[in-house]
């Protein structure tokens, strides 16, 4: 299981399941940009810093990930309408952020995620 979730991340580059960040190598200079961090920081205040799933839930919890809605390729990784915009962007926790990625991720035929986003063995 270990190699199928490292298959996934590295093909990927996001956080995965367990928190760990594994980032192309064509985003790490976007992400390290000033315009980036400030866009971050705004949205992060523009949002009181909450989860917006959990608050559409009903549940209060720190975001800790700005989303890309439409995720970046290193076709969108320039265009500032897909990476700066706001309308693309959602602080989500980490939970929700590993539910996101886990809905479109390929994976092994012998395993599948649950309802909560965890890895499990197929029955």
């Amino acid at each position: 299981m270990k190699d199928t979730i490292q298959k996934i991340t590295m093909e990927h580059g996001y956080f995965n399941i367990f928190g760990v960040l594994i980032m192309k190598p064509w985003a790490k200079q976007f992400y390290n940009s000033k315009e980036w961090q400030a866009c971050r920081e705004a949205y992060i205040a523009s949002k009181q810093g909450l989860c917006e799933r959990c608050l559409a839930e009903g549940r209060i919890s720190p975001g800790e990930i700005v989303h890309h809605k439409e995720w970046l390729t290193q076709e969108t990784i320039a265009d500032p309408r897909v990476t700066l915009n706001f309308d693309n962007l959602e602080l989500l926790c980490w939970d929700c952020h590993n539910k996101e990625h886990s809905k479109q991720l390929p994976i092994a035929d012998e395993v599948e995620f649950d309802e909560s986003g965890n890895l499990r063995k197929k029955y």
